[in-house]
């Protein structure tokens, strides 16, 4: 992770989980796990939660936001939160957004960043742990937007040498874990909001985002495995009754100016990019099948 999130994440978000907790929404438990969607409410309130990392407060964009915070800012969530509300200016749109600046999937990729002495606060967390309990009952419409810092992080192990002279057998271990743990989120969500509608974005090949552009192809092949194999388990939610939002094969998001100065985070530009994207899914429940073959899964040998 950039040294500039984990210096917000020092500064803000302790502070927002204590209001979290003062709040007396920590007390939330969570419930059974369905593993299959009532229908989602065609009228009544509508109840935006976002499920995040940075991504989610619009880290990178010209407006961020403060975990938690009510704001109207760049980020897609905030982009979806304001196209619901002119989508159905008739309905009341609620929102809350979970999402938490450096955290990971779960705690098995927690664990591993804190083995190999990644730099990841104790605070971030997972989101199994510091927001699926906090997924409101009334929610009907999810996103959840996962992999990034978790790719990240297993890149790290395998350069670190884990895996051994098998690092790609590491790296679908690490990867199926992933899986199985995404897999959990969702069945946790639907414990909180059995009648939610349930968008999960897919991850981009992050060998080809520009933070990885002056790394030597053999670090970009890792890195494209691992972004590769987290896309298709987010892909197989499909099986879930799950939305899934193919951010992997949209073009538009390797385009360098589409990209923060860190050139791992979007910019205004590749924020608006996610939330066209995932606008149909969200608002409609249009479910288009994610690309297995499009050119930029194999954009490195």
């Amino acid at each position: 992770m950039e040294r500039t999130l984990i210096d917000m994440s020092r500064r803000l978000i302790i502070a927002s989980l204590f209001a979290l907790i003062a709040s007396g929404i920590a007390c939330s438990k969570l419930t059974g796990t369905p593993t299959t969607p009532s229908p989602t409410p065609t009228e009544g309130p509508i109840f935006y939660t976002a499920i995040g990392a940075s991504d989610g407060i619009g880290f990178g964009s010209s407006k961020p936001c403060f975990p938690f915070e009510d704001c109207d800012g760049n980020g897609y969530v905030q982009i979806l939160r304001r196209r619901l509300r002119d989508a159905f200016p008739t309905r009341t749109v609620g929102f809350r957004n979970l999402s938490i600046p450096g955290s990971v999937l779960s705690k098995a990729i927690f664990d591993l960043a804190k083995s190999i002495g990644s730099p990841i606060e104790d605070v971030a967390g997972n989101f199994i742990d510091r927001e699926a309990p906090f997924v409101p009952p009334e929610t009907t419409h999810v996103t959840i937007f996962a992999g990034g810092n978790d790719a990240n992080v297993i890149a790290k192990a395998v350069l670190a040498g884990r895996g051994g002279s098998s690092p790609n057998a590491y790296i679908d271990a690490q990867v199926a874990q992933w899986g199985t743990d995404l897999e959990s989120l969702v069945g946790l969500i639907r414990g909180r909001a059995p009648n939610a509608r349930i968008v999960a974005l897919n991850m981009i090949n992050l060998a080809s985002a520009p933070y990885n552009a002056s790394r030597p192809a053999s670090e970009k092949s890792i890195m494209q495995r691992i972004a590769v194999g987290i896309s298709d388990r987010v892909n197989a939610l499909t099986s879930k009754n799950v939305l899934v939002v193919d951010l992997m094969c949209d073009a538009r998001l390797y385009l360098p100016q589409n990209y923060a100065s860190d050139g791992f985070h979007p910019g205004d530009a590749g924020y608006v990019f996610f939330a066209d994207d995932a606008f149909p899914a969200l608002k409609d429940g249009v479910n288009n099948t994610p690309n297995t073959g499009c050119a930029q899964r194999r954009a490195f040998p």
